[in-house]
């Protein structure tokens, strides 16, 4: 696979909905489920719900089999759900909008007037200890957005779980993202990851707009770039860590360049999806 930054588009000055362009082979993102269909959604909210111990399997059954179809009747795209392997009380999902009036709408429309919603909400708020832990995203250039098969193809509740394992990883900032941020990502951070073993598909920053839907709050004064990556399993994720740990230009050159550009320690999530997630590995 080949990556190349468009410097001549970096230099425009815009802020951090860079319209960064990034030449990947089609053909081998092609074949990827995470790469089919069209862009999904240049809004996404990212949800992580902590859960009272020992409800999340209940919950995950009632939020796919209540809380899918009947978010997208209100226009929104429900992008994945995740059960946290490093904490089995976090669900983590991600949910897509086609702009702020939209989202707005969208979540009026769902939260204030739907049936769902006033039959089931006092059940799945019962199971939450927080909800509050949320980010209001866009991907960083329209290659960089998820790519999902149509929500009609999504597997029925009683499915088994697909394999593999979905990292999310969370970079955060002192400032806004500048563009020699994403040019350094692009150049130095993905390669070795990708050698390692990652199959990166997705690249977001924060969207700065204010949150249109204040009774959901959002992390509204954090700077971050989120970076999403696909393994086949939780001993591919192993073997990743343990190789690019070996590699000498990471330990000695890139990560401490990344490390010197962030605000604190990257946030590592490492999601297995549910049966009904679109977005899985």
């Amino acid at each position: 696979m080949t990556k190349q930054v468009n410097r001549s588009v970096l230099q425009t000055g815009q802020s951090v909905c860079l319209e960064i362009s990034v030449a990947t082979d089609t053909a081998q993102a092609s074949e990827s489920p995470i790469h089919a269909g069209a862009f999904a959604s240049p809004i996404i909210d990212l949800r992580q719900y902590t859960l009272y111990p020992g409800t999340r399997d209940e919950f995950i059954n009632l939020f796919d089999g209540q809380f899918v179809e009947t978010q997208e009747a209100c226009d929104m795209r429900l992008i994945g759900q995740f059960r946290d392997l490093g904490d089995p009380n976090k669900f983590v999902w991600m949910r897509g909008f086609d702009d702020m009036p939209s989202r707005a709408r969208a979540l009026n429309a769902f939260y204030l007037h739907s049936e769902a919603w006033a039959r089931y909400g006092e059940k799945a708020r019962s199971s939450m200890i927080d909800s509050t832990d949320a980010l209001m995203l866009k991907p960083v250039s329209g290659e960089r957005g998820f790519r999902l098969h149509d929500p009609a193809l999504r597997p029925a509740l009683e499915s088994p779980p697909p394999c593999g394992l979905i990292v999310v990883t969370l970079y955060y900032l002192p400032d806004r993202p500048e563009p020699d941020f994403f040019e350094f990502f692009f150049n130095a951070v993905e390669p070795l990851q990708a050698r390692a073993g990652a199959r990166s598909f997705g690249l977001f920053t924060r969207e700065y707009s204010a949150n249109n839907f204040p009774r959901l709050p959002l992390r509204e004064n954090e700077h971050v770039v989120v970076s999403f990556a696909a393994l086949d399993s939780i001993d591919a994720y192993h073997r990743y860590l343990t190789a690019i740990g070996h590699d000498g230009g990471w330990r000695s050159d890139v990560y401490p360049d990344l490390v010197r550009r962030l605000y604190g320690r990257p946030q590592v999530l490492r999601l297995s999806p549910t049966s009904r997630s679109l977005l899985r590995p």
